[in-house]
């Protein structure tokens, strides 16, 4: 497989990983929070988007591919942060089997 030569520059978005906490209601539920792990710096591609109603407002959802440096702690389930955007990490794989990047597919809602 071909080596990915990737401009160092195209990575100019800061982001947050953040990985998923959760805690003890004290009822036999659980609170969902996320605690931050690192700040990198990230290329984003959007890749496609989807309209859909739920209830009675408008919702969509983006997808996008996300390049980071190589990482070993990535797991699915973890999310990126740029300010107020959540991008969920539903999937990542090496692109050449190289160990430099990661592609991350994820989702973003908004309203």
């Amino acid at each position: 497989m071909r080596a990915i030569t990737l401009d160092p520059g195209q990575m100019s978005a800061r982001l947050t990983l953040e990985r998923r906490d959760d805690a003890s209601d004290g009822q036999g539920g659980i609170v969902i929070s996320f605690v931050p792990l690192a700040s990198l710096w990230a290329r984003i591609e959007p890749a496609s988007s989807k309209d859909q109603e739920r209830g009675d407002e408008e919702v969509f959802t983006v997808t996008h591919r996300i390049w980071i440096r190589f990482r070993d702690d990535l797991t699915a389930g973890m999310r990126l942060r740029k300010g107020l955007r959540i991008f969920a990490v539903r999937a990542f794989r090496d692109p050449d089997e190289t160990g430099r990047y990661l592609v991350c597919d994820s989702t973003e809602e908004g309203r």
